[in-house]
């Protein structure tokens, strides 16, 4: 990514931002992992100042961490964490279609590429494809926050929906991808969508995030078995 002629700090910042976030999102970069603006110029060829400006960017985003002393660090995302993402996702998804009239401005001559968007995920989820996955529920998920009047409300749920990937991915390419941690609602919500069936399209909205709950519920009980306290020692041992 070395600089040509008309290209300029600003853009040079987003373009660094953008390839580090789809390297977190990717699990490219796993939590945990340290780097510093020097590491990173090196590795893009720029200078500091654009690189330090975009890894200040993704800390804003919830992504880094910032040290002062140590540089920057991918943040690890817990199991709460990734419940609290998920309620308040569907918190404020919820008031948004309680009042659509007010808050969703619903354009159906956007909604055919929104409709691609949701095709292409659930056959990516289903081909077991994360990568692909990841990028088109991303675009999906944003693409349809372009109905949200409000752009802090739509920027505060993608944040989350971004988020939420860099907890799964980690433990979807550990575990595997199936039925009981995917969604594969896409197309029926788009559908809702474009009736303009508000009743479904909340729904489906609760059905999504209830799915996501039911996750995280599972992994809390795993955590739970894991971190149990250790059995008894059987009579006659120890001091």
């Amino acid at each position: 990514m070395r600089p040509g002629g008309g290209v300029t700090r600003n853009t040079l910042r987003r373009q660094i931002a953008d390839a580090l976030r789809d390297e977190v999102v990717a699990g490219r970069l796993p939590p945990g992992r340290e780097f510093t603006v020097k590491q990173i110029a090196e590795q893009y060829g720029v200078s500091a100042t654009p690189v330090r400006e975009a890894l200040f960017d993704l800390s804003a985003q919830g992504l880094l961490v910032s040290d002062q002393h140590r540089g920057f660090q991918v943040r690890e995302f817990t199991v709460a964490d990734y419940r609290a993402m998920a309620e308040a996702r569907a918190l404020v998804v919820d008031g948004l279609f309680r009042d659509p009239a007010g808050q969703v401005a619903i354009r159906t001559e956007a909604l055919a590429p929104i409709r691609r968007r949701a095709a292409e995920a659930v056959r990516a989820a289903k081909g077991g494809d994360l990568d692909v996955l990841i990028g088109y529920d991303l675009r999906f998920w944003r693409e349809l926050g372009q109905f949200v009047r409000n752009p802090h409300i739509a920027d505060f749920l993608t944040r989350l929906r971004v988020q939420a990937w860099v907890f799964a991915v980690h433990r979807l390419r550990r575990d595997g991808m199936d039925e009981d941690v995917l969604w594969f609602g896409h197309e029926e919500l788009v559908d809702a969508i474009g009736r303009g069936d508000r009743d479904q399209v909340r729904a489906s909205m609760h059905a999504y995030y209830g799915h996501a709950l039911a996750w995280a519920e599972r992994l809390e009980a795993l955590e739970a078995r894991e971190t149990g306290p250790e059995p008894p020692e059987p009579p006659g041992r120890g001091a």
